[in-house]
């Protein structure tokens, strides 16, 4: 079985929903019904360049998903790609998946002249972290933020 990474289209809902179901309660986070509606629209709307999405596929199933922004830098001339959320199912987390969606993401922001692809986790995340250290570097910097 070898798993087809496309770009997340409008006629995605259905399947790209249950995944991010999936990370929101992953992370035990919540996000209202009309929130996860904007964040389709925005994703998969050409007249918002600056976000986008991939879905993993195996035998047709979307079983992984992986949504990105791009974003200008005070440091660079090329954009910045922020990997912003990534979930591959559970019983799917085995043969690759979630290293062929970021890899996606990197081919699209090398393609758009970005400069690197950054990413978060929480530190109790362990397996992503294994995948992460395997395929990026880990930039030392500590996150902080405030809600507004």
């Amino acid at each position: 079985m070898a798993v087809e990474i496309v770009p997340l289209t409008a006629q995605d809902y259905e399947d790209w929903a249950p995944l991010w179901a999936g990370y929101l309660a992953f992370y035990e986070a919540r996000v209202s019904p009309e929130t996860t509606r904007l964040t389709f629209s925005r994703l998969t709307d050409p007249a918002v360049p600056e976000m986008g999405s991939f879905l993993a596929r195996l035998d047709g199933v979307a079983v992984g998903m992986t949504n990105y922004v791009f974003h200008r830098s005070t440091w660079t001339e090329g954009d910045y790609c922020y990997l912003q959320d990534l979930f591959v199912a559970p019983d799917r987390r085995v043969g690759g998946i979630g290293r062929a969606l970021i890899d996606a993401v990197t081919e699209e922001a090398r393609a758009r002249g970005a400069s690197r692809v950054h990413w978060l986790t929480h530190e109790t995340n362990a397996t992503a972290m294994r995948l992460y250290d395997a395929c990026a570097q880990r930039s030392g910097f500590v996150q902080y933020r405030r809600l507004l």
